[in-house]
């Protein structure tokens, strides 16, 4: 029904603007944007909430029940790679301790949970490419103040064919057209196809993304500070292969920023 709906609609702002190609009686005939045909198809195809399809009065914007369920991080905890610690800020947790990253920390938006879960899922599985929006607005807060650029994390050629585009790109476009950062869209490549992570140890995630990556560009990263973008940081396998990529090749440093990681053993 919605589709013949929309099917119509459409037809009709094509007749409508046919008739007036120069848009001249647009606000009078209901064809302008602020005009009845508009109205007409927001009522029709209203905003709905990214974590559970209910309408809601904007675009990106959550319902009740599904805000009140993100668990947003404020970053105050483990100055070397943000994972939330009990007790006073300007702590390392254990595991940075006792091996110190090569990244510059990791920036998450939120937690990983049931509802930060259904965004990737609804953008990388549904094809809903407007929820990069949605994402790409808290993660856009959190870019370090002194990042100088931004690059993706890239998939192999033979799953960006199938799936149609790069999620970690289209979230991207969205953290530059707010923070101004360019963004480097094939600074990183993907040389080999590697295996889902998903089910695996963190040692099988490692092995499985040993030397997968490689800078197309060497002189775009060399001395510049990159934030690397992704949409899940589960164990870090992936990220982590993309920071030693673009450290190798001359990178000042690299940060990793994402929409939600995993906190208390969860997966994706």
């Amino acid at each position: 029904m919605v589709g013949l709906l929309t099917a119509a609609l459409v037809r009709a702002c094509a007749i409508g603007n046919k008739s007036n190609p120069m848009g001249g009686q647009a606000k009078a005939t209901g064809f302008a944007p602020g005009g009845w045909l508009a109205g007409a198809i927001r009522w029709a195809l209203p905003p709905r909430c990214p974590g559970c399809a209910e309408p809601v009065e904007a675009d990106h914007r959550f319902c009740a029940a599904c805000w009140g369920r993100l668990r947003f991080l404020d970053g105050t905890g483990c100055v070397r790679c943000g994972l939330p610690l009990p007790g006073e800020p300007g702590q390392h947790c254990g595991a940075c301790l006792a091996d110190p990253p090569r990244h510059a920390g990791i920036h998450a938006a939120v937690a990983y949970g049931p509802i930060a879960r259904e965004l990737p899922i609804r953008l990388k599985h549904g094809g809903r490419i407007g929820v990069a929006e949605t994402m790409a607005g808290p993660m856009a807060r959190l870019v370090p103040h002194d990042a100088e650029l931004l690059v993706p994390v890239p998939l192999h050629r033979w799953r960006l064919w199938r799936r149609g585009f790069n999620q970690a790109v289209l979230i991207g476009e969205g953290v530059s057209r707010r923070t101004g950062l360019p963004l480097l869209r094939g600074g990183l490549e993907r040389v080999r196809a590697t295996p889902l992570l998903r089910g695996l140890s963190p040692r099988e995630r490692r092995k499985a993304v040993t030397s997968a990556f490689h800078v197309t560009d060497r002189a775009a990263v060399k001395g510049r500070r990159i934030v690397l973008i992704d949409d899940v940081y589960t164990t870090g396998a992936t990220a982590n292969a993309c920071v030693r990529a673009l450290l190798a090749a001359g990178a000042a440093s690299v940060a990793i920023l994402c929409w939600a990681r995993v906190i208390d053993g969860a997966d994706d």
